[in-house]
């Protein structure tokens, strides 16, 4: 009995602990079948949410697509528009050259006629002045070479003696006013044919690196030339002319600062009103500066020190301004030697007549600003800086 008890102790501890083994067993897997059961049902809505972000991002694609293909559609539309424009200009001009052709050549068949009625003209004419010389000839008992000698031999008798005197009179005029003519003369020479260069001519031609940038230039409905042309001041001349526009300005420095601004802009390919803007802008600061530069080298090459900035800048304008073919600027520096070396042969004060050369044309600078002539008005504005 003793022996026993234990015995059946030990097996019911044992029957009790496997029973708990397998009731903890049990639990571990009910446990994991239900994680198993949820990672499953996550995994499940993670799909269903990644395959609804999936067809939404198709359809958003879809939609752009289609987007950019109607705007596409749109762009290929308008630039067909275009190009049938283009043609029927084309045409059009064709058409225009085609009858200045056809007129050229009858113009050509007129002239020709009437060429062959001149030439035949000029024959008959021949005929009747040889059957005239014939006729006077016979009238005169003279040949024409007999006739000439005896009217040459009359006219040197009746014009010997008035030929000396005027000559006496002339030697007597030219011995009174030898000394005055002579250095009016020298001057005038000096003036008109010492120069030795000429400066370069501002165009107002811009070159073009194909007639597609005109119609880049003038910009749709023409915002870009009114832009152009409101920012610079000058006129933009957009015609036939190929690979090429016109700058017209009665300003110079404005049509300088175009000028530049242009070329900028058909380098640069980008052209819209701001940009034209802001190059515009750019060039001016670049123009002041050459005009600064230029009337300060003016003044050192011309030996006038001690003038105020102000006509030192107005001088400098005339750097972009010509008169018959020479560079403004240039001759007012030649001047001012010119008129140093005169002063100086004269006796006369070499600095006064120095400064009085340099700026002598300095009104033109601004002539079509102010009314009056250009030496008044050059006179008034070097008055007023103390000069």
């Amino acid at each position: 009995m003793d022996i026993g008890n234990p015995l059946i102790l030990i097996i019911s501890t044992l029957i009790g602990a496997g029973i708990g083994i397998g009731g903890f067993y049990f639990w571990q897997l009910q446990t994991g079948k239900s994680r198993v059961d949820e990672a499953e049902a996550e995994a499940d809505d993670i799909k269903r949410r990644a395959e609804s972000e999936a067809k939404q991002i198709i359809d958003e694609g879809r939609a752009e697509a289609r987007q950019q293909r109607e705007e596409a559609d749109t762009e290929v539309q308008r630039r067909r528009r275009d190009v049938r424009s283009e043609e029927d200009r084309l045409q059009s001009r064709r058409d225009q050259l085609d009858k200045r052709v056809e007129k050229l050549e009858q113009r050509e068949a007129q002239i020709n006629r009437r060429q062959s009625r001149l030439d035949k003209q000029y024959n008959e004419l021949e005929k009747l002045k040889t059957t005239r010389m014939q006729e006077l000839e016979q009238i005169a008992e003279m040949t024409r070479d007999e006739a000439r000698e005896h009217l040459l031999e009359m006219v040197e008798d009746t014009t010997r003696n008035d030929m000396a005197r005027r000559m006496r009179e002339i030697e007597d005029e030219l011995s009174l006013e030898a000394d005055n003519k002579a250095r009016k003369l020298i001057a005038l020479a000096v003036q008109r044919v010492a120069s030795e260069y000429v400066a370069d001519i501002t165009i107002s031609v811009v070159p073009l690196p194909s007639d597609e940038m005109k119609g880049r230039i003038i910009g749709r409905n023409g915002r870009n030339i009114r832009a152009f042309e409101q920012a610079s001041g000058v006129d933009v001349i957009v015609d036939d002319t190929p690979e090429a526009v016109t700058i017209s300005s009665f300003d110079p420095v404005r049509r300088e600062v175009a000028r530049r601004a242009l070329e900028k802009l058909v380098n640069d390919g980008r052209i819209h009103p701001a940009r034209i803007e802001k190059l515009i802008q750019d060039a001016h600061k670049e123009v002041d500066t050459i005009i600064r530069e230029e009337g300060q080298r003016a003044c050192f090459e011309a030996g006038v020190p001690g003038l105020h900035p102000e006509i030192i800048k107005t001088l400098g304008k005339l750097k972009f301004r010509t008169s018959y073919g020479q560079e403004q600027l240039a001759h007012a520096v030649e001047t001012a030697r010119l008129s140093a070396v005169l002063a100086a042969e004269l006796g006369s004060n070499v600095d006064i007549a120095k400064a009085g050369g340099l700026l002598h044309d300095i009104g033109k600078a601004m002539d079509h600003e102010v009314e009056g002539t250009h030496a008044l008005i050059g006179a008034e504005f070097c008055r007023r800086y103390g000069v």
